[in-house]
């Protein structure tokens, strides 16, 4: 593989670091922002944006900032467990959405994070930072504690003895509490999360199993705090859960188990 002039760095791993600087919140970047985000040499980016321009899998508007390109996005799509995932659990969204009228997320677990894969929102729901494609701490969303009580030992222990940042006064960041949290939800099948990652907004998620009994995605309902009761939205969301299990190949009989 050719060889940049930096020691240890290929071409191809920078073309990937100026796609990865691209992010839900920062979609547009200029040539001067790749720079600045990527650590590159000026000449470099611009050589390299040029080239992924070229081919399609970046686009340059009229203002010369650069979006990720329509030939990028058609491979994305390609991906088969998010894209299986969307189109299966999209009517029981569809349905959760018409009932509740809420923000109704999926997600599943990239790392240490939790990644929104799709999402449904009425106009008058409770605002949110974070959008499809976007991240989620995992130790305070609810769909990150559902796919961390699933991920198995060894990544609860991972992430509850690292930092768990405080968003809120809500927050929980005792790993004592997060482990007793974490096998409820095991037990029960969903968690539920009060104020905790942004004020004023409740989630409350259930797991989606696959044909082999592992938890390949969480669920969940966002709402303004204090404006449903949690055990009304429940029945629903688990059985919307269950129903997008049953499309994945999942039955009452295949013991779930962690991924």
């Amino acid at each position: 593989m050719p060889r940049t002039s930096e020691p240890g760095r290929s071409v191809s791993s920078r073309l990937l670091e100026v796609l990865f600087a691209f992010q839900p919140d920062q979609s547009t970047l200029s040539l001067a922002e790749l720079v600045r985000k990527t650590g590159l040499p000026h000449a470099t980016v611009r050589r390299l944006a040029m080239e992924l321009t070229d081919v399609g899998a970046l686009n340059r508007q009229h203002d010369g900032r650069f979006t990720i390109g329509l030939r990028l996005w058609q491979l994305g799509t390609l991906a088969p467990l998010t894209e299986s995932l969307r189109s299966k659990a999209q009517p029981f969204m569809e349905d959760l959405y018409t009932a509740l009228h809420q923000h109704v997320q999926l997600a599943v677990l990239e790392g240490t994070e939790a990644v929104i894969i799709e999402r449904l929102s009425a106009p008058q729901a409770q605002h949110l930072v974070s959008h499809v494609g976007g991240r989620l701490p995992l130790h305070c969303s609810g769909v990150g504690k559902v796919l961390l009580a699933h991920g198995g030992a060894d990544q609860i222990d991972k992430v509850l003895s690292g930092k768990l940042h405080r968003y809120t006064p809500q927050t929980t960041t005792d790993p004592t509490v997060l482990r007793s949290e974490l096998a409820e939800c095991r037990r029960t099948g969903y968690a539920t999360v009060r104020s905790e990652l942004t004020d004023g907004a409740d989630s409350i998620a259930t797991r989606i199993v696959d044909v082999e009994g592992r938890v390949v995605a969480a669920m969940s309902v966002v709402v303004r705090s204090g404006s449903v009761q949690h055990q009304a939205v429940l029945p629903s969301l688990i059985a919307g859960g269950l129903g997008v299990s049953r499309m994945l190949g999942w039955r009452p009989g295949i013991k779930i188990r962690d991924t």
